[in-house]
């Protein structure tokens, strides 16, 4: 995991957690940061350029994973700041630091736009649940907790998006 850049300014707080654990877990939540706004962007992609069967649907769909994960940017972000943290929370760190696959441009179909999606969510997923352990092995417990929250509701969204796909 990297950590915060050397002149990267943890600010001052009453936070009772160890300065060095702090420094360590708000670099993991910078992290997931940009993989959230990375995945909230794709799912907005899939909602504007989706075309043909079930049309309706799917944009609905699309846009409800926009939601909930414009949701998990926040919870994630505002977890940062309350440690003390510098939110690093553009489009363009997000662009640069994001450890999801970009999402194809050309696809306008249903099902491409499903299994592009499905991938997104899988990929977030798996790293919010790794983000859970290296929270709690650092011994921040609330942290860990947010990471539980989106990593549970990013595995309901996938239930949802992959209940599209063709069988």
């Amino acid at each position: 995991m990297k950590t915060l850049e050397r002149n990267a300014q943890v600010h001052s707080t009453r936070n009772d957690l160890p300065e060095r654990v702090r420094h360590t877990v708000i670099a993991l939540l910078n992290e997931r940061l940009a993989d959230s706004i990375d995945l909230m962007m794709q799912a907005k992609q899939a909602h504007w350029n989706v075309r043909g069967p079930g049309f309706l649907s799917l944009h609905e769909l699309f846009d409800k994973v926009y939601d909930e994960t414009s949701a998990y940017v926040d919870l994630i972000a505002e977890r940062a700041s309350q440690l003390g943290g510098t939110v690093g929370g553009t489009i363009r760190i997000a662009a640069e630091r994001s450890k999801l696959n970009e999402y194809p441009l050309t696809i306008v179909d249903g099902p491409k736009h499903v299994e592009a999606l499905s991938k997104a969510l899988a990929t977030f997923g798996e790293l919010t649940r790794k983000a859970i352990t290296e929270a709690d092995e650092l011994g921040d417990a609330a942290t860990a907790d947010v990471f539980t929250e989106v990593t549970r509701g990013t595995d309901k969204l996938l239930w949802f998006v992959e209940a599209h796909e063709p069988r």
